[in-house]
Order: C-alpha cells, then structure tokens, then sequence
C-alpha cells in the first residue's frame, strides 16, 4: 500500500507472478539463489545495453503507461539508454526554500527513527545502522536522527540528486548480491545489508553530515555516482541502470523535522509517492 501525495489517494502494489513464486516457493528461493548473484546482474546488464533489448521500449512504456512527454526527446540505443533517460528542465523544479528538505528521487518513501543502538525495523526485518555502513564508529553519529527510505520502482525515473550543497568527505563501496528492492523481499531477507550498496559521508550547508546511500537490487548490474569533490544542490549525483533500486538517506539527530504526514504513513507500514526535489521535512532551526 502506498499514498500518492499529489493525487491525495491511497494505491495497493501487486507483486508479480514470477516474485511471488521466487520468494514464495521453496523452488523459486532455490533459484533465486543464483539470480543474486553479481554475474546474473552482469549479464542483464550486458543484455540491456545492447541493440537487441530496443525492442522492449515500446511495450514497456505501453504497460506502465508512461509519459513520455516528460523527458528528452532521442533515439535510444538500448533498453538501459531508455531507462536511464533524463528529464526535460522544468519538469522536477527545485524548492527555493533551502531550509527544506528534499528527496533526492522520484520514490516511495518510508521515513524510520533511529533507536539509541542505532537500529531500525523495516517490515520484519531489524537491521543496525553498524551493519548498513559496516563502520561502528560512523553508525554512532546517526544515534536519534532518522534514516529515509527511497524505494525506486522499475517506471520511476532512475536518476538521482544531491539535496543541498556541500563537500564529499568519504566515499565506501560494499560488495553484496542484488534482491529485489520490492516489499515481499523484506518479509524474509535483511535486503538493505546484504545488497550491493554505496555510500558517500556528505557535509552540507543546512543538514549537517548526512549519508547518502544507493543500493543495488535484482537486475540492476550497475550504481553509477559521477566523480565529485564538492556539489551544488539539486546537481545529479548519478543514476542506477536497469532494474528498481533504493535511495537511504541517515541524518543526525536534532537536524531535521520529517514532514507529519510522511511519519503517520511510515508507522502504518504505507509508503509515500513523492517526486525528485519535493520537500519531505524541514531543517531544524
């Protein structure tokens, strides 16, 4: 179940055949234990930027009744070309408010606190800002603040953005496997801490140090973050290939006020549909 802010109206997510079976039979989670793998999701990768994958465009944009009027007129190459296609200017502007805070993603968002050992639950699965980041030291900094859950479907637009500007303290890559991102993995697997992710430590203007992070999901081969040192806000940080992915922004206690509507819906397990620069808390005065 998920409520879409801007319809004012509440939408029910059906999981696919092929999920269902994969995370639902004893049979399909044998399978799926290969389709984790790093080299299947290479494999979908090499297959999607190829001529050959052009072909599925069209249908996809047919069945998930995607305007196209939204983004930049091209000839794609490939499938990844068409997934990672970018945005006409005007079309996600950006809150002139910069004490708002902002999702970096078009998104269903869920919004956890942070317990005091630094741990938050996610459907049935409790996971510990220590394991997210794999460093002890860093996960205690986040101790009371919030961590934002950004969960990119396969028909949102795959490309994200820095949400105030500042400078890039650390960078850290973490080899996983690739679940899906969908809610029916959550049910039986840590997802977040056991998928490939990335993340960078930010030092921004109105938010204090914040993490950004991007996680890998099921057939997704590829997080793709540009090379940079200090950045503007609302300056894309970078896009994911293929597949649906998740966002996570950690921020510090007493740094940022979520929106009440945004909490309300993420206690009663409801994401939130929100666009890239939509304003989803405020800054801590």
């Amino acid at each position: 179940m998920y409520y879409h802010r801007k319809e004012n109206a509440y939408y029910q997510e059906e999981d696919s055949k092929a999920l269902l079976f994969l995370y639902q039979n004893f049979l399909g989670r044998c399978i799926l234990k290969v389709l984790t793998r790093k080299f299947v999701s290479n494999l979908g990768g090499y297959y999607m930027n190829s001529k050959f994958s052009k072909h599925r465009i069209s249908k996809f944009v047919k069945k998930n009744h995607i305007d196209m009027g939204d983004y930049e007129e091209k000839e794609y190459c490939s499938f990844n070309d068409f997934f990672t296609r970018k945005i006409k200017e005007g079309k996600r502007p950006l809150v002139k408010d910069t004490t708002s805070f902002l999702s970096p993603a078009d998104s269903k968002l869920t919004i956890y606190p942070i317990h005091k050992d630094t741990s938050f639950w996610v459907k049935n699965s409790c996971y510990t800002i220590e394991e997210l980041l794999q460093d002890k030291e860093l996960a205690s900094k986040y101790n009371g603040g919030y961590c934002f859950v950004y969960r990119l479907g396969v028909t949102d637009y795959h490309r994200y953005s820095y949400i105030d500007q500042g400078k890039v303290l650390s960078t850290k890559k973490i080899d996983g496997i690739f679940h899906t991102v969908q809610p029916i993995a959550f049910k039986k697997y840590p997802v977040f801490s056991e998928n490939t992710r990335e993340y960078q430590v930010l030092k921004t203007t109105h938010f204090n140090t914040i993490i950004q992070m991007e996680v890998g999901a099921l057939m997704v081969g590829k997080i793709c973050n540009y090379d940079k040192k200090e950045f503007k806000r609302g300056e894309e940080k970078g896009y994911f290939c293929f597949g649906g992915s998740t966002v996570i922004v950690l921020v510090e206690k007493n740094t940022v006020i979520p929106d009440e509507d945004i909490l309300k819906n993420s206690l009663e397990e409801v994401e939130t549909k929100v666009s890239l620069f939509e304003a989803v808390g405020r800054m801590v005065k």
